[in-house]
């Protein structure tokens, strides 16, 4: 299975929902995405819908760890939200939440950086 993704900007959000699988075939790709929308100074914040991402691996875990360097020096937040189980079980292993925020769904997520 392959990677969908679907890139949205809401104010200085950028909004990412992915489906399918995260690894070392598409996480190349979602670097390339996500780094031309962090590239206009206007997005700020990055918000990861992962409800629909059935697997991720050490590359995916790369890829947002990237992102998450990347919003941080611009003095920015990532948001994860509606995160799979499996998934969620990756990241707590590796202990991104430790560093990235986790919110319940996308509209609430949207909400805390201020964005309706």
């Amino acid at each position: 299975m392959s990677l969908v993704m679907d890139l949205e900007r809401k104010g200085s959000v950028l909004l990412v929902r992915l489906e399918g699988e995260l690894d070392h075939h598409t996480a190349e790709k979602l670097r390339k995405q996500v780094e031309g929308h962090l590239t206009d100074a206007s997005v700020k914040h990055i918000v990861l819908n992962l409800e629909q991402l059935s697997f991720m691996d050490s590359s995916g875990l790369g890829v947002i760890l990237g992102r998450y360097k990347q919003v941080k020096a611009n003095g920015g937040e990532m948001v994860v939200c509606a995160i799979s189980p499996a998934v969620k079980r990756l990241f707590e292993m590796s202990g991104l939440f430790k560093i990235i925020r986790l919110e319940e769904n996308e509209q609430f997520a949207l909400k805390t950086l201020g964005v309706a």
